[in-house]
């Protein structure tokens, strides 16, 4: 019951602005955290050692406030709350949306709105480019802000929900392969890989269902080894199936150009703001199987 509400409670209301502009986001809270993790222990020498520890410690600062949550005498409310508080289906789809919004107001305007959501060089993008960045920032982020959080509810109610939160943000603080982080992110990374591995899969298996393309897990499961993440490759695999589109593909970071394999390659290479708007459907219809499993798993 408390993750069917808190699926529907984010579907309608998503982040208020007027809430978050005046007290930090838990998110927000979480990110300190790290940051403070990080500058108190990366240093000296045994980094993986004193990662291995930050991620352990953060861990366990997430459980035993999930557990003191649970245990505010207001019933099910406070876990209702915070649960909506930490998905993402609203938020995605807004950032998502604005993307494709933007591509309709000219190329510019595409490629501020993409910015926002992806951490690769967008000042050189064409169409193709940024739509296709969109629509993967739209599969994996339905995977990590949405499908995993409900997924480890479901196995250890609200603390294993927070716990996951704070391990995937400290993947995406800290876990790179930079000379400062290299060591001491190492356990972040590892720990996040292992914490997503049957959620990704799981979201593959539901974009698929949802958009008629279950025949195709073989190809999906293929298409997904040609990744370089062990887990993103599977949602972007199925949702390039879902709309027969090549994703992934060579990129820039930081200047320099990557020349990652696509995914699904035999798929179109022009995806355009109609591709985006059409993503955004496929991620409301796994958001719908998500919430219908939320609520079998009251009645079961």
């Amino acid at each position: 019951m408390i993750l069917t509400g808190a699926l529907i409670l984010d579907a309608l209301m998503g982040e208020p602005r007027w809430l978050w502009s005046r007290i930090p986001h838990p998110a927000v809270i979480m990110g300190g955290a790290v940051q403070a993790a990080d500058d108190g222990l990366n240093r000296g020498d045994h980094r993986r050692a004193r990662g291995v520890l930050a991620i352990a410690l953060l861990c366990l600062a997430a459980f035993a406030v999930a557990r003191i949550i649970a245990w505010i005498p207001l019933g099910p409310l406070p876990e209702l709350l915070v649960a909506a508080i930490l998905l993402a289906q609203r938020s995605l789809v807004d950032h998502v949306t604005a993307v494709a919004t933007g591509l309709r107001q000219g190329l510019g305007d595409g490629r501020k709105a993409v910015a926002m959501i992806v951490s690769r060089d967008t000042a050189a993008m064409d169409t193709s480019a940024v739509a296709r960045s969109a629509i993967e920032s739209a599969a994996e982020n339905m995977s990590d802000g949405v499908v995993a959080p409900a997924f480890w509810f479901l196995v250890a109610g609200l603390p294993g929900l927070v716990v996951y939160k704070v391990i995937n943000t400290a993947d995406s603080m800290i876990g790179y392969r930079t000379p400062r982080h290299a060591a001491f992110g190492w356990a972040a990374a590892r720990l996040d890989d292992l914490a997503n591995l049957v959620p990704a899969r799981l979201t593959a298996v539901l974009i698929a269902i949802t958009s008629g393309q279950l025949r195709a897990m073989p190809a999906i499961r293929r298409d997904a080894a040609q990744h370089r993440s062990p887990n993103a490759g599977w949602p972007e695999a199925a949702m390039a199936r879902a709309l027969d589109v090549a994703l992934a593909g060579p990129r820039s970071y930081d200047g320099r150009m990557r020349d990652f394999p696509f995914v699904h390659p035999g798929g179109r290479r022009d995806p355009d703001a109609d591709d985006i708007d059409a993503a955004v459907r496929h991620l409301w219809r796994t958001w719908a199987a998500v919430l219908a499993i939320a609520v079998l798993s009251t009645v079961a």
